[in-house]
Protein backbone atom coordinates (compact mmCIF):
# COMPACT_ATOMS: atom_id res chain seq x y z
CA UNK A 1 0.00 0.00 0.00
CA UNK A 2 1.68 3.39 -0.80
CA UNK A 3 2.45 6.12 1.73
CA UNK A 4 -0.19 8.65 1.77
CA UNK A 5 0.90 12.30 2.73
CA UNK A 6 -1.65 14.87 3.10
CA UNK A 7 -1.34 18.83 2.54
CA UNK A 8 -3.21 21.16 4.22
CA UNK A 9 -1.84 24.49 2.03
CA UNK A 10 -3.06 25.08 -1.23
CA UNK A 11 -5.90 26.32 -3.16
CA UNK A 12 -7.92 24.98 -5.49
CA UNK A 13 -9.51 26.92 -8.39
CA UNK A 14 -12.72 25.54 -10.20
CA UNK A 15 -12.81 26.99 -13.29
CA UNK A 16 -15.61 26.33 -15.83
CA UNK A 17 -14.90 23.99 -19.06
CA UNK A 18 -13.05 21.21 -17.77
CA UNK A 19 -12.58 18.45 -20.38
CA UNK A 20 -15.13 15.49 -20.49
CA UNK A 21 -13.23 12.16 -20.74
CA UNK A 22 -13.64 12.05 -24.42
CA UNK A 23 -10.86 11.20 -26.40
CA UNK A 24 -10.50 11.59 -29.96
CA UNK A 25 -7.35 12.22 -32.41
CA UNK A 26 -6.83 15.56 -34.27
CA UNK A 27 -6.11 15.37 -38.24
CA UNK A 28 -2.50 15.83 -38.93
CA UNK A 29 -1.26 19.15 -39.00
CA UNK A 30 0.94 20.05 -42.47
CA UNK A 31 3.68 21.07 -40.82
CA UNK A 32 4.89 20.53 -37.25
CA UNK A 33 7.33 22.49 -35.37
CA UNK A 34 9.62 21.43 -32.62
CA UNK A 35 10.42 24.60 -30.21
CA UNK A 36 13.74 24.88 -28.44
CA UNK A 37 12.15 27.02 -25.81
CA UNK A 38 10.03 24.27 -24.30
CA UNK A 39 13.92 22.94 -23.31
CA UNK A 40 15.02 25.36 -20.88
CA UNK A 41 18.22 26.14 -20.36
CA UNK A 42 19.52 24.32 -23.64
CA UNK A 43 21.75 26.06 -26.67
CA UNK A 44 20.44 24.77 -29.81
CA UNK A 45 22.31 24.12 -32.34
CA UNK A 46 20.90 23.05 -35.61
CA UNK A 47 21.70 19.70 -37.68
CA UNK A 48 19.34 19.90 -40.50
CA UNK A 49 19.08 22.31 -43.25
CA UNK A 50 16.05 23.54 -45.16
CA UNK A 51 15.11 20.90 -47.55
CA UNK A 52 16.43 18.21 -45.92
CA UNK A 53 14.51 14.75 -45.66
CA UNK A 54 13.68 13.15 -42.22
CA UNK A 55 12.06 10.31 -40.45
CA UNK A 56 10.16 10.43 -37.45
CA UNK A 57 13.11 10.35 -34.99
CA UNK A 58 15.99 12.46 -36.83
CA UNK A 59 17.48 15.04 -35.25
CA UNK A 60 16.60 17.98 -35.78
CA UNK A 61 18.69 20.23 -33.08
CA UNK A 62 21.60 18.98 -30.56
CA UNK A 63 22.55 20.91 -27.33
CA UNK A 64 25.48 22.91 -27.63
CA UNK A 65 27.02 22.47 -24.40
CA UNK A 66 26.52 18.40 -24.66
CA UNK A 67 26.14 17.55 -28.58
CA UNK A 68 25.28 13.73 -27.43
CA UNK A 69 21.61 15.40 -26.83
CA UNK A 70 19.83 15.49 -29.25
CA UNK A 71 16.25 16.68 -29.79
CA UNK A 72 14.51 15.03 -32.57
CA UNK A 73 11.91 15.27 -35.08
CA UNK A 74 7.92 14.38 -34.48
CA UNK A 75 7.13 13.43 -38.03
CA UNK A 76 8.90 12.31 -40.98
CA UNK A 77 9.00 14.52 -43.88
CA UNK A 78 10.59 17.75 -44.98
CA UNK A 79 12.18 20.50 -43.31
CA UNK A 80 10.79 23.36 -44.60
CA UNK A 81 11.71 26.68 -42.02
CA UNK A 82 14.23 27.12 -39.54
CA UNK A 83 12.46 29.61 -37.57
CA UNK A 84 15.11 32.29 -36.20
CA UNK A 85 14.47 35.58 -34.38
CA UNK A 86 16.58 38.56 -33.02
CA UNK A 87 20.11 37.43 -32.71
CA UNK A 88 19.14 34.55 -34.80
CA UNK A 89 18.01 32.69 -31.71
CA UNK A 90 17.05 29.19 -33.58
CA UNK A 91 12.70 29.66 -32.77
CA UNK A 92 11.70 26.50 -34.37
CA UNK A 93 12.52 23.71 -36.59
CA UNK A 94 9.49 23.22 -39.21
CA UNK A 95 8.99 19.85 -41.07
CA UNK A 96 6.06 19.29 -43.61
CA UNK A 97 4.81 16.16 -42.96
CA UNK A 98 4.97 13.51 -45.40
CA UNK A 99 1.80 11.18 -46.64
CA UNK A 100 3.20 7.89 -45.58
CA UNK A 101 5.10 8.48 -42.11
CA UNK A 102 8.61 6.75 -41.58
CA UNK A 103 10.58 6.03 -38.27
CA UNK A 104 14.10 5.56 -37.27
CA UNK A 105 14.40 2.05 -36.43
CA UNK A 106 16.20 2.19 -32.60
CA UNK A 107 15.66 -1.39 -32.48
CA UNK A 108 13.14 -3.11 -30.05
CA UNK A 109 15.01 -3.58 -26.67
CA UNK A 110 14.14 -5.81 -23.21
CA UNK A 111 14.94 -3.93 -20.54
CA UNK A 112 16.19 -6.47 -17.96
CA UNK A 113 18.94 -7.22 -20.19
CA UNK A 114 20.41 -3.47 -20.43
CA UNK A 115 22.68 -1.41 -17.50
CA UNK A 116 21.95 1.80 -16.71
CA UNK A 117 24.02 2.79 -19.15
CA UNK A 118 22.71 1.66 -22.15
CA UNK A 119 19.68 3.19 -20.91
CA UNK A 120 20.87 6.44 -20.70
CA UNK A 121 22.73 5.81 -24.45
CA UNK A 122 19.06 4.86 -25.70
CA UNK A 123 17.71 8.07 -24.02
CA UNK A 124 20.16 9.88 -25.87
CA UNK A 125 20.19 8.67 -29.77
CA UNK A 126 16.07 8.85 -29.13
CA UNK A 127 15.97 12.43 -28.39
CA UNK A 128 13.95 11.53 -25.48
CA UNK A 129 16.45 12.48 -22.87
CA UNK A 130 15.74 16.01 -23.85
CA UNK A 131 12.41 15.19 -21.65
CA UNK A 132 14.27 15.10 -18.15
CA UNK A 133 14.04 18.21 -16.10
CA UNK A 134 16.82 18.45 -13.41
CA UNK A 135 16.28 19.91 -9.91
CA UNK A 136 18.08 22.23 -8.83
CA UNK A 137 17.86 25.10 -11.49
CA UNK A 138 14.25 23.33 -13.10
CA UNK A 139 16.35 23.39 -16.60
CA UNK A 140 17.27 20.23 -19.11
CA UNK A 141 19.18 17.60 -17.52
CA UNK A 142 22.90 17.24 -18.18
CA UNK A 143 23.49 13.31 -19.14
CA UNK A 144 26.90 13.85 -16.97
CA UNK A 145 25.30 13.84 -13.51
CA UNK A 146 23.90 10.32 -11.88
CA UNK A 147 20.98 12.00 -10.49
CA UNK A 148 19.95 10.40 -6.54
CA UNK A 149 16.72 9.70 -7.33
CA UNK A 150 13.93 10.29 -10.37
CA UNK A 151 10.69 11.89 -9.75
CA UNK A 152 7.09 11.80 -11.91
CA UNK A 153 4.07 12.92 -10.88
CA UNK A 154 0.65 11.14 -12.15
CA UNK A 155 -1.33 14.00 -11.05
CA UNK A 156 -2.22 17.55 -11.90
CA UNK A 157 -4.46 19.39 -9.69
CA UNK A 158 -3.71 22.67 -11.34
CA UNK A 159 -7.24 24.60 -12.91
CA UNK A 160 -8.16 23.06 -16.46
CA UNK A 161 -5.34 20.60 -15.87
CA UNK A 162 -5.65 16.81 -17.93
CA UNK A 163 -6.37 14.07 -15.76
CA UNK A 164 -3.46 11.75 -16.12
CA UNK A 165 -5.72 8.67 -15.73
CA UNK A 166 -7.49 9.89 -19.07
CA UNK A 167 -4.48 10.40 -20.86
CA UNK A 168 -2.74 7.32 -19.58
CA UNK A 169 -5.40 5.18 -20.38
CA UNK A 170 -4.44 1.88 -22.70
CA UNK A 171 -0.78 3.24 -21.84
CA UNK A 172 -0.22 0.87 -18.64
CA UNK A 173 2.33 -1.59 -20.58
CA UNK A 174 4.55 1.05 -21.73
CA UNK A 175 4.37 3.27 -18.55
CA UNK A 176 5.19 0.18 -16.88
CA UNK A 177 8.17 -0.27 -19.51
CA UNK A 178 9.16 3.07 -19.01
CA UNK A 179 9.48 2.68 -15.24
CA UNK A 180 11.19 -0.29 -15.26
CA UNK A 181 13.92 1.60 -17.91
CA UNK A 182 14.31 4.66 -15.20
CA UNK A 183 14.85 2.23 -11.70
CA UNK A 184 17.89 1.15 -14.19
CA UNK A 185 19.23 4.58 -14.15
CA UNK A 186 18.24 5.81 -10.41
CA UNK A 187 15.48 5.14 -7.68
CA UNK A 188 12.60 5.89 -8.99
CA UNK A 189 9.78 7.69 -6.95
CA UNK A 190 6.09 8.44 -8.60
CA UNK A 191 3.23 10.81 -6.82
CA UNK A 192 -0.02 9.29 -7.00
CA UNK A 193 -3.82 10.71 -6.04
CA UNK A 194 -6.12 8.38 -5.19
CA UNK A 195 -7.64 6.08 -7.84
CA UNK A 196 -4.56 6.00 -9.68
CA UNK A 197 -4.70 3.72 -12.70
CA UNK A 198 -0.68 3.85 -11.94
CA UNK A 199 -0.59 3.58 -8.15
CA UNK A 200 0.11 -0.35 -8.65
CA UNK A 201 3.65 0.34 -10.77
CA UNK A 202 6.07 -1.80 -10.34
CA UNK A 203 10.21 -0.52 -9.72
CA UNK A 204 8.95 2.62 -8.28
CA UNK A 205 8.27 3.89 -4.33
CA UNK A 206 4.73 5.27 -4.67
CA UNK A 207 3.31 7.95 -2.38
CA UNK A 208 -0.01 9.45 -2.42
CA UNK A 209 -0.69 12.61 -2.00
CA UNK A 210 -4.05 14.29 -0.64
CA UNK A 211 -4.17 18.37 -1.01
CA UNK A 212 -5.54 21.28 -2.65
CA UNK A 213 -3.29 22.55 -5.82
CA UNK A 214 -0.41 22.63 -6.29
CA UNK A 215 -0.18 19.09 -4.32
CA UNK A 216 0.37 17.44 -8.06
CA UNK A 217 3.41 19.59 -8.81
CA UNK A 218 6.80 17.60 -8.66
CA UNK A 219 8.53 19.95 -6.85
CA UNK A 220 6.06 20.04 -3.89
CA UNK A 221 6.43 15.89 -3.87
CA UNK A 222 10.43 16.19 -3.95
CA UNK A 223 10.20 18.42 -0.73
CA UNK A 224 8.19 16.18 1.52
CA UNK A 225 9.56 12.77 0.04
CA UNK A 226 13.57 13.27 -1.01
CA UNK A 227 14.35 17.22 -0.56
CA UNK A 228 17.19 18.18 -2.96
CA UNK A 229 20.08 19.52 -1.13
CA UNK A 230 23.26 21.51 -2.22
CA UNK A 231 25.49 19.72 -4.12
CA UNK A 232 22.25 16.82 -5.29
CA UNK A 233 20.65 16.67 -8.59
CA UNK A 234 17.16 14.75 -9.41
CA UNK A 235 15.63 14.38 -12.47
CA UNK A 236 11.87 15.11 -13.29
CA UNK A 237 9.76 13.78 -16.20
CA UNK A 238 6.16 13.72 -17.00
CA UNK A 239 3.89 10.68 -16.58
CA UNK A 240 3.10 10.93 -20.43
CA UNK A 241 6.93 10.98 -21.33
CA UNK A 242 7.75 7.78 -19.20
CA UNK A 243 5.31 6.56 -21.92
CA UNK A 244 7.20 7.86 -24.75
CA UNK A 245 9.88 5.72 -23.29
CA UNK A 246 8.23 2.75 -23.01
CA UNK A 247 7.07 3.01 -26.62
CA UNK A 248 11.21 3.42 -27.55
CA UNK A 249 11.97 -0.03 -26.05
CA UNK A 250 8.41 -1.86 -26.68
CA UNK A 251 7.88 -0.70 -30.31
CA UNK A 252 11.63 0.53 -31.12
CA UNK A 253 10.63 3.96 -32.63
CA UNK A 254 9.79 7.32 -31.09
CA UNK A 255 6.51 7.87 -30.96
CA UNK A 256 5.71 11.66 -29.60
CA UNK A 257 1.54 11.48 -29.57
CA UNK A 258 0.22 11.99 -26.27
CA UNK A 259 -3.49 12.66 -25.26
CA UNK A 260 -3.98 16.20 -23.89
CA UNK A 261 -7.28 18.58 -22.38
CA UNK A 262 -8.48 21.16 -25.04
CA UNK A 263 -10.36 22.93 -21.61
CA UNK A 264 -11.39 26.33 -20.70
CA UNK A 265 -14.64 28.46 -20.90
CA UNK A 266 -14.29 29.24 -24.37
CA UNK A 267 -13.84 25.99 -25.56
CA UNK A 268 -17.29 24.74 -27.29
CA UNK A 269 -17.04 20.91 -26.62
CA UNK A 270 -13.84 20.66 -23.78
CA UNK A 271 -12.60 17.26 -24.51
CA UNK A 272 -9.04 15.46 -25.17
CA UNK A 273 -7.58 15.12 -28.43
CA UNK A 274 -4.52 12.60 -28.73
CA UNK A 275 -1.69 14.76 -30.63
CA UNK A 276 1.76 14.92 -31.46
CA UNK A 277 4.25 17.12 -30.04
CA UNK A 278 4.64 20.04 -32.41
CA UNK A 279 1.02 19.81 -33.75
CA UNK A 280 -0.15 23.26 -34.59
CA UNK A 281 -2.69 24.55 -31.78
CA UNK A 282 -4.73 26.00 -34.60
CA UNK A 283 -5.30 22.07 -35.61
CA UNK A 284 -6.30 21.39 -32.22
CA UNK A 285 -8.63 23.87 -31.76
CA UNK A 286 -10.20 24.29 -34.76
CA UNK A 287 -13.83 25.31 -35.26
CA UNK A 288 -13.80 24.63 -31.05
CA UNK A 289 -13.35 28.15 -30.15
CA UNK A 290 -16.12 30.83 -29.07
CA UNK A 291 -15.99 33.53 -31.39
CA UNK A 292 -18.31 35.89 -30.11
CA UNK A 293 -15.75 37.55 -27.66
CA UNK A 294 -11.90 37.87 -27.97
CA UNK A 295 -9.89 35.07 -26.55
CA UNK A 296 -6.46 34.09 -24.96
CA UNK A 297 -5.19 30.84 -26.28
CA UNK A 298 -2.38 29.41 -23.85
CA UNK A 299 -0.48 26.63 -24.09
CA UNK A 300 -1.00 24.82 -20.95
CA UNK A 301 -3.31 25.77 -18.00
CA UNK A 302 -3.87 29.39 -16.89
CA UNK A 303 -1.23 29.37 -14.28
CA UNK A 304 1.70 27.72 -15.66
CA UNK A 305 0.78 28.07 -19.71
CA UNK A 306 2.09 30.86 -22.07
CA UNK A 307 0.18 32.75 -24.40
CA UNK A 308 0.46 30.90 -27.69
CA UNK A 309 -2.11 31.66 -31.06
CA UNK A 310 -3.06 29.27 -33.46
CA UNK A 311 -0.33 29.71 -35.41
CA UNK A 312 2.06 28.52 -32.26
CA UNK A 313 3.41 24.52 -31.98
CA UNK A 314 2.01 22.47 -29.03
CA UNK A 315 5.15 22.60 -26.83
CA UNK A 316 7.01 19.47 -25.78
CA UNK A 317 5.85 19.40 -22.39
CA UNK A 318 2.30 20.60 -22.43
CA UNK A 319 -0.64 18.75 -20.93
CA UNK A 320 -3.33 20.98 -22.28
CA UNK A 321 -4.26 24.10 -23.89
CA UNK A 322 -6.85 26.24 -22.78
CA UNK A 323 -9.03 29.69 -23.05
CA UNK A 324 -10.65 32.23 -21.13
CA UNK A 325 -11.26 35.68 -22.08
CA UNK A 326 -9.39 37.87 -22.44
CA UNK A 327 -11.23 41.03 -20.86
CA UNK A 328 -9.99 43.87 -22.54
CA UNK A 329 -13.42 44.95 -23.35
CA UNK A 330 -15.16 43.54 -20.43
CA UNK A 331 -17.49 46.61 -19.28
CA UNK A 332 -18.64 46.50 -15.55
CA UNK A 333 -21.72 47.93 -14.10
CA UNK A 334 -20.77 49.67 -10.89
CA UNK A 335 -17.29 48.47 -11.26
CA UNK A 336 -15.52 47.99 -7.35
CA UNK A 337 -18.23 48.33 -5.86
CA UNK A 338 -20.45 45.64 -7.25
CA UNK A 339 -21.01 42.24 -5.18
CA UNK A 340 -19.18 39.99 -7.97
CA UNK A 341 -20.99 36.80 -7.11
CA UNK A 342 -19.50 35.45 -10.02
CA UNK A 343 -15.85 36.41 -9.69
CA UNK A 344 -13.25 33.90 -7.69
CA UNK A 345 -11.30 35.71 -4.75
CA UNK A 346 -9.28 34.34 -1.90
CA UNK A 347 -10.58 37.53 0.43
CA UNK A 348 -13.63 38.16 1.44
CA UNK A 349 -13.61 41.40 -0.69
CA UNK A 350 -15.84 39.39 -3.59
CA UNK A 351 -19.42 38.26 -2.29
CA UNK A 352 -18.77 34.71 -3.95
CA UNK A 353 -16.92 33.22 -0.67
CA UNK A 354 -20.56 32.73 0.12
CA UNK A 355 -21.39 30.29 -2.75
CA UNK A 356 -20.64 26.72 -2.88
CA UNK A 357 -17.12 25.49 -3.27
CA UNK A 358 -18.67 23.40 -6.58
CA UNK A 359 -19.58 26.47 -8.19
CA UNK A 360 -17.16 27.13 -11.73
CA UNK A 361 -16.21 30.26 -12.56
CA UNK A 362 -15.22 32.28 -15.80
CA UNK A 363 -11.84 34.13 -15.13
CA UNK A 364 -10.13 36.22 -17.70
CA UNK A 365 -6.68 37.49 -18.51
CA UNK A 366 -6.95 40.84 -16.61
CA UNK A 367 -4.87 41.40 -13.43
CA UNK A 368 -7.16 44.11 -12.11
CA UNK A 369 -4.63 45.66 -10.19
CA UNK A 370 -1.60 47.31 -10.33
CA UNK A 371 1.86 46.12 -9.07
CA UNK A 372 2.41 47.62 -5.63
CA UNK A 373 5.43 46.76 -3.02
CA UNK A 374 5.81 43.56 -2.17
CA UNK A 375 4.68 42.96 1.55
CA UNK A 376 5.22 40.22 4.03
CA UNK A 377 1.22 39.27 4.26
CA UNK A 378 1.45 35.48 4.84
CA UNK A 379 -0.24 35.59 1.69
CA UNK A 380 2.25 33.12 0.24
CA UNK A 381 2.64 31.07 3.15
CA UNK A 382 -1.38 30.06 2.59
CA UNK A 383 -1.21 28.40 -0.61
CA UNK A 384 2.43 27.11 -0.62
CA UNK A 385 2.82 23.37 0.77
CA UNK A 386 6.62 23.32 0.85
CA UNK A 387 9.03 23.41 3.47
CA UNK A 388 10.33 26.93 2.63
CA UNK A 389 9.57 30.16 3.31
CA UNK A 390 8.50 31.65 -0.09
CA UNK A 391 8.04 35.63 0.76
CA UNK A 392 11.38 35.55 2.12
CA UNK A 393 12.83 33.46 -1.12
CA UNK A 394 11.66 36.09 -3.26
CA UNK A 395 12.93 39.01 -1.62
CA UNK A 396 16.15 37.25 -1.78
CA UNK A 397 16.07 36.82 -5.25
CA UNK A 398 15.09 40.29 -5.87
CA UNK A 399 17.99 41.45 -3.79
CA UNK A 400 20.66 38.79 -5.56
CA UNK A 401 21.48 37.48 -2.07
CA UNK A 402 22.86 34.13 -3.57
CA UNK A 403 24.02 33.03 -0.19
CA UNK A 404 20.11 33.77 1.52
CA UNK A 405 18.82 32.29 -1.57
CA UNK A 406 20.71 29.34 -1.32
CA UNK A 407 19.58 29.11 2.69
CA UNK A 408 16.12 29.37 1.58
CA UNK A 409 15.82 26.18 -0.06
CA UNK A 410 16.05 28.02 -4.09
CA UNK A 411 17.63 24.69 -5.14
CA UNK A 412 14.47 22.78 -4.41
CA UNK A 413 12.10 25.03 -6.38
CA UNK A 414 10.83 25.89 -10.19
CA UNK A 415 8.33 28.69 -11.36
CA UNK A 416 5.81 26.41 -11.45
CA UNK A 417 5.72 25.87 -7.52
CA UNK A 418 4.78 30.01 -7.12
CA UNK A 419 2.12 29.57 -9.58
CA UNK A 420 -0.71 29.59 -6.92
CA UNK A 421 0.90 32.11 -4.58
CA UNK A 422 1.23 34.41 -7.57
CA UNK A 423 -2.36 34.18 -8.12
CA UNK A 424 -3.23 35.47 -4.98
CA UNK A 425 -0.87 37.92 -4.42
CA UNK A 426 -2.65 41.60 -3.96
CA UNK A 427 0.29 43.21 -4.92
CA UNK A 428 0.86 41.79 -8.67
CA UNK A 429 4.33 40.50 -8.28
CA UNK A 430 5.26 38.52 -11.32
CA UNK A 431 6.70 35.97 -9.10
CA UNK A 432 7.45 32.55 -11.57
CA UNK A 433 9.33 35.23 -13.78
CA UNK A 434 11.46 36.31 -10.41
CA UNK A 435 12.21 32.61 -9.61
CA UNK A 436 13.02 31.68 -13.37
CA UNK A 437 15.63 34.44 -13.19
CA UNK A 438 17.06 33.83 -9.03
CA UNK A 439 17.22 30.42 -11.20
CA UNK A 440 19.37 31.42 -14.05
CA UNK A 441 21.07 33.57 -11.76
CA UNK A 442 22.31 30.99 -9.44
CA UNK A 443 22.84 28.56 -12.35
CA UNK A 444 25.48 31.12 -14.06
CA UNK A 445 27.42 31.31 -11.03
CA UNK A 446 27.80 27.80 -10.01
CA UNK A 447 28.84 27.35 -13.87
Amino acid sequence: MANVIKLKKGLDINLKGKAAAEVSAVGASKVYGLVPDAFWGMKPKVVVKEGDEVKAGDALFVNKLHPEMKFVSPVAGKVVLVERGERRKVLSVQVEAAAKQAYVDFGQKQVDSLNADAVKQALLDSGLFGFFIQRPYAVVANPDDQPKAIFISAFSDMPLAADVNVALKGEEKNFQTGIDALAKIAKVYLGVKAGSIVAGVKNATVTEFEGKCPAGNVGVQINHVNPVNKGEVVWTLGAEEVVFIGRLFNEGKVDLRRTIAVAGSEIKKPAYKQVLVGAKIGDIVAGNVQTDKKVRLIDGNPLTGQQTCEEGFLMAHTTEVTTIPEGDDADELFGWISPRLNEFSVSRSYFSWLMPKSKEYVLDARVKGGHRHMIFSGEYDSVFPMDIYPEQLVKAIIAGDIDRMEALGIYEVAPEDFAVAEFVDSSKVELQRIVREGLDMLRKENE
